[in-house]
């Protein structure tokens, strides 16, 4: 494992959701789950986020937790333009600022004392085009957010003010 030097991140928003609105709704209509921002999440090793609609989806599932850059939704918002759009409305876990998220795939990462293995690319799928607006599937490929397993539990708070996260690869 190749140590990466430390990086800041700061945690602005958590959100959970306790059902699916997009995912396994190929072909139905949305589901009406509300997204709920809440101060902090229980990160459970293996298993997800506590009160999450993928906690306990599947063994060893990749996004038992996702991340998403609030630098990335800033530029979304004013080139799509969607003023009034909201970062939940992405289905993320976290909101963050300070990072290059992509840059922590295939990276094992400590954010306020809980480690993650940044597993892939968060991809967008046409239920963006919904949740948001036409067009923001294609302008989020690539940039769609990170898809984490959680390593060890703990929880994360939001705090606004950058925490010091470890990366390795």
């Amino acid at each position: 494992m190749i140590t990466a030097p430390t990086v800041t991140i700061a945690v602005h928003r958590l959100a959970i959701s306790p059902g699916h609105n997009f995912f396994g709704h190929h072909g139905h209509p949305a589901g009406a789950h509300p997204t709920v921002l809440v101060d902090a999440v229980e990160c459970v090793a293996g298993r997800g986020i506590r009160g999450d609609r993928f906690f306990d989806y599947e063994p060893d599932y990749e996004g038992q937790i996702t991340f998403f850059s609030l630098e990335i939704f800033d530029a979304l918002r004013r080139e799509l333009p969607l003023p009034a759009a909201r970062p939940e409305a992405t289905r993320r876990n976290v909101f963050t600022r300070g990072v290059d998220l992509n840059a922590l795939i295939g990276a094992e990462f400590e954010l306020h004392g809980v480690r993650f293995l940044g597993v892939e690319e968060c991809r967008p799928c046409y239920w963006m085009d919904r949740a948001l607006a036409p067009g923001a599937e294609d302008w989020m490929r690539g940039r769609g957010g990170l898809r984490a397993r959680i390593v060890s539990g703990g929880w994360l708070r939001c705090d606004g003010a950058p925490q010091g996260a470890s990366a390795s690869t």
